[in-house]
């Protein structure tokens, strides 16, 4: 006998996932398990209500918190909860500060580049002694 049991452990599939997934429930099924549980317990049949939970794998305190959600009347809060930091539209003001900084960094470059030409031609006119008119004089 002892066996057959071993054999019978042993045949059956055993499949566990590589991680856990968080587990999420409609408001739909929320409701529908709120009305079976409710029957079950108006019933007064014993063990009913525990016979459920372990079929649909859940525990007496999920109960507790959708019983008190749907008396709370949050229908929608029955929904699961997207979690994690709440998403902020983007501030029109920041969008446009962002693209002038590009254009002024943009311009500032080709300020310098400009300059260094500028230089450059300084240089050579002086080294091959051409003179260049005063940029302050007034012609």
């Amino acid at each position: 006998m002892k066996n057959g049991t071993q054999d019978q452990a042993a045949a059956r599939p055993t499949e566990v996932s590589a991680k856990a997934t968080r587990r999420r429930f409609t408001a739909e099924y929320k409701l529908r398990i709120l009305r079976e549980a409710d029957g079950h317990q108006a019933s007064g049949r014993k063990g009913a209500l525990g016979e459920m939970l372990r079929r649909e794998g859940l525990y007496s305190s999920h109960l507790m918190v959708w019983r008190s959600q749907r008396e709370r009347g949050e229908l929608a809060g029955l929904t699961p909860k997207k979690r994690g930091p709440k998403a902020h539209p983007p501030d029109p003001n920041a969008l446009r500060v962002a693209e002038l900084e590009r254009e002024m960094a943009k311009l500032r470059k080709r300020a310098e580049r400009a300059e260094a030409l500028v230089a450059l031609q300084k240089k050579v006119a002086e080294i091959l002694g051409i003179a260049l008119p005063d940029p302050n004089e007034v012609p």
